[in-house]
């Protein structure tokens, strides 16, 4: 199995090395499937917005909502990440050859969200690569059922990885 996962310690940074990795990817001509986070800060100092880009080069959807300066809740838009979740999953269903998920969240603890997808990904024998807090981590690990690695979040282990991972065999003549 081809799962893996990363975890940056500060806020914001495990998006931020899944984005670049995502450029960079791309850059190398490898179809990545998924999606990478944006954090946008906001003027008025409140929590920032979050907006997911669908991979490779698709929409980009806002995935918070605005509850108001008091809230103390989940800021997460369920719909709008379930968009997400549709167009991700008709993406691979088209083909690639990584699958990124910006997050492992509670709605995938839950068993929704991008689970199915990364199930799927893992069936299809694509590599994944998913970011992941330290909130969700147990019930990653449960889900992967001990067979995800952790990678740091170094852009050159990143790299590394998926080139090991997604390098074609070529068949004996």
């Amino acid at each position: 199995m081809k799962l893996a996962y990363t975890m940056a310690p500060g806020r914001g940074d495990t998006d931020f090395v899944l984005e670049r990795l995502a450029a960079d990817l791309a850059a190398r001509g490898l179809r990545c499937c998924g999606t990478v986070q944006i954090n946008s800060e906001r003027p008025d100092a409140g929590p920032c917005d979050m907006d997911v880009r669908v991979l490779p080069d698709g929409a980009v959807l806002r995935i918070s909502q605005d509850l108001g300066p008091q809230a103390r809740g989940c800021r997460l838009d369920p719909a709008a990440l379930e968009t997400a979740v549709g167009l991700v999953a008709t993406g691979l269903s088209a083909g690639a050859d990584l699958l990124i998920v910006n997050k492992f969240g509670k709605h995938e603890a839950e068993g929704r969200g991008f689970r199915d997808v990364i199930a799927e990904a893992v069936a299809m024998d694509i590599p994944v690569l998913v970011g992941l807090n330290a909130l969700n981590r147990p019930a990653f690990e449960s889900f992967a059922e001990g067979l995800a690695i952790q990678l740091p979040p170094d852009p050159a282990a990143l790299m590394a990885w998926v080139e090991d991972v997604t390098t074609k065999v070529d068949e004996p003549v």
